[in-house]
């Protein structure tokens, strides 16, 4: 991380009007200042704003971090290499690296301790990585679906700059990549429905409801995105961060039906409902998009909302169960197949508190050892 934090440095004011005029051309996401969502997201308001952050710093409810140690199955890159094809392993949060055709893909590199733009404040990490960043394989290639700091690491991304073949973006994320110190020639940017083939391998940038920007001075500056991944007969589709909308439904019609669907479940709250989704929406853009398995991801790592930190995985399970979805869970660092996902086990059960098992069952969810759930 930069010596001054990003969203102290007025200089990147200008850097984001730069990035955002340069990729205005063309691009039916940019309003001419600013990118946009199809579907415009509410002003906020001032007042608005500062109980958000006022209800997160000193409103906190219990249970939002864990109570216990994270069951974390550890990684080596001599386990990875021996691993077939096609295998997925979640590394926390959004961070998923994907091995396809002999090669390794890593979505949304987020390995420092904080999603913050602070080594000392910000929220922190609930479990190590499974495998330590220098203990990474040579990367084909790194997808970003947006900017913000539990997304895109800085220190991560430079770190891992020298092993990566290519980085894939949306408008302007690259831009900023550049201005980093990454190699321009590895660079590749797209917008919405636009694509690229590595190696036969087919990326398409899809559309998202959420927002960008690092700082107070570059908001929307750059372009957030969804993913498809297209390989041979395999069709992944990664969420990155997103409201729910119609979109959902377009992609799911243009780019599916999708063997596994990477979806966010997690820091939501009704206070921001077009930028997260609630579980129940979660579940119905997997229908939406024509998904066979949902993995729920943007969970278990971060405290950065108000819920208690089980309830996302709680809450996918009940409604997967009830709509017949098939859903897997992985432990961070255990292998799901792609081509033939596994259910997984409740494994955030193993460090409820009794407390947080009160809790779970004055809401009628069962407790570890409990029968019933989708995942029994």
């Amino acid at each position: 991380m930069a010596s001054i934090p990003d969203f102290l440095d007025r200089r990147l004011g200008f850097a984001a009007a730069r990035r955002s005029r340069v990729m205005s051309d063309g691009s039916p996401q940019h309003d001419g200042t600013r990118f946009r969502n199809v579907r415009p997201r509410p002003a906020e308001g001032l007042a608005k704003s500062l109980g958000i952050i006022w209800n997160m710093l000193f409103r906190k409810p219990r249970g939002t971090v864990p109570a216990g140690t994270l069951p974390v199955h550890a990684l080596s890159r001599a386990a990875l290499e021996a691993a077939p094809d096609r295998s997925l392993y979640r590394l926390g949060h959004s961070t998923l690296l994907l091995k396809l055709r002999g090669e390794y893909w890593l979505t949304d590199p987020v390995f420092g301790e904080r999603a913050s733009p602070f080594k000392r404040m910000g929220p922190k990490r609930f479990h190590a990585p499974p495998i330590a960043l220098a203990d990474l394989p040579p990367l084909r290639g790194v997808i970003l679906s947006h900017d913000h700091y539990d997304h895109l690491d800085r220190e991560t991304v430079l770190a891992l700059a020298a092993t990566t073949g290519v980085f894939l973006t949306p408008l302007g994320v690259g831009d900023r990549l550049i201005e980093w110190g990454i190699d321009a020639a590895k660079v590749r940017q797209l917008d919405w429905w636009q694509s690229a083939n590595v190696e036969g391998i087919t990326f398409t940038a899809t559309p998202a409801q959420h927002f960008s920007g690092r700082s107070l001075f570059d908001g929307n500056s750059t372009l957030w995105a969804s993913w498809v991944l297209a390989d041979d007969d395999l069709r992944v589709f990664f969420s990155g961060d997103t409201g729910y909308f119609d979109g959902f439904r377009e992609i799911g019609e243009r780019l599916g039906p999708f063997d596994v669907t990477l979806i966010e479940t997690g820091a939501y709250d009704p206070q921001w409902p077009y930028v997260h989704m609630q579980p129940e929406e979660t579940v119905q853009a997997h229908v939406d998009l024509r998904g066979r398995w949902l993995v729920p991801i943007h969970n278990g790592t971060f405290d950065l909302a108000m819920h208690r930190w089980q309830e996302p995985f709680e809450r996918v399970t009940g409604l997967s169960l009830a709509r017949g979805v098939a859903l897997a869970t992985p432990r961070m660092g255990e292998r799901l197949d792609l081509a033939a996902p596994h259910r997984g086990e409740r494994w955030w059960r193993e460090v409820a508190s009794e407390a947080e098992a009160v809790a779970a069952r004055a809401r009628g969810w069962p407790c570890r050892g409990e029968e019933g759930g989708a995942n029994s």
